[in-house]
Order: structure tokens, then C-alpha cells, then sequence
């Protein structure tokens, strides 16, 4: 990724994180803007999202995003400086989730089994269920 997308995206971030709270969808809960990974022909933008809260606030924060996605776009239109304004697509950031279940899981072997030597951890178990990380 070249360093003129990288500044797209962090301007794209930084122009929704401001938006996004100025939203009066009931319907938007708590969001923090995690990443923005736009095409390179700039046609579209993955604004990736943590949201506070169960799985139905989650879920109905993503469908207020969604139907906002207009006023944003317009937005983003207004105040960067790009070609084109990308369509949005608003996906859950779990990154957060998987953070906090791997110190858990790190907590609780420490645990059990007291403090661990380097060499245990370098067992090549994974430590999340994503099969495409490594």
C-alpha cells in the first residue's frame, strides 16, 4: 500500500470519527472508528468499527451506520481532497474481542500453571481460532 493511501485512509478515519457521534440515528450507539482500508482506484472504503456493547446493539449501530452512509460520504466529499469519494461499507472491527479473549486465556494459563518460560509460548499453538492468521 503506497503512502498516498495511507493518507486517504487516516483522513477518511478522521472525518468519520468527527461525524459519527454528530449523528442523530437513536439506533447509533457508541463507535470508535479502529481502521479505514480504501481500493486503490478509491471507489470503495471498509470503515471498520468497535461499538460498546451486546451483539443487537452492535448490530443495530451497523444498520444506522449503513443507512447514514450518504451523509457521510458527503462529508468525506466536503473535506478531503480525493478524486473520487469512496462508497462505504461499515464491518465490525473484532480485533478488540480477540484481544481481550487472548489475555484471558494468557491470564488464566499464568494461572494454572504459574509464570511461563519463554519456550512455551513458542509451542506454535495458535492463540485465536482465525485460521488465517498466523
Amino acid at each position: 500500500m503506497g503512502l498516498r493511501l495511507l493518507k486517504v485512509n487516516e483522513s477518511l478515519r478522521e472525518v468519520l470519527s468527527q461525524e459519527i457521534p454528530a449523528l442523530k440515528d437513536p439506533r447509533i450507539g457508541f463507535v470508535t472508528v479502529t481502521g479505514v482500508q480504501t481500493s486503490a482506484d478509491l471507489r470503495h472504503a471498509k470503515v471498520f468499527v468497535s461499538v460498546l456493547g451486546n451483539t443487537p446493539t452492535r448490530e443495530r449501530t451497523l444498520a444506522g451506520l449503513r443507512a447514514a452512509h450518504g451523509r457521510l460520504q458527503e462529508r468525506i466529499a466536503a473535506d478531503v481532497r480525493i478524486k473520487r469519494t469512496p462508497q462505504l461499507q461499515f464491518l465490525y472491527d473484532e480485533s478488540i474481542e480477540r484481544g481481550m479473549r487472548i489475555e484471558t486465556l494468557l491470564q488464566r494459563y499464568e494461572g494454572e500453571l504459574g509464570e511461563p518460560a519463554e519456550d512455551d509460548l513458542a509451542d506454535g499453538e495458535p492463540l485465536t481460532d482465525d485460521p488465517h492468521e498466523p
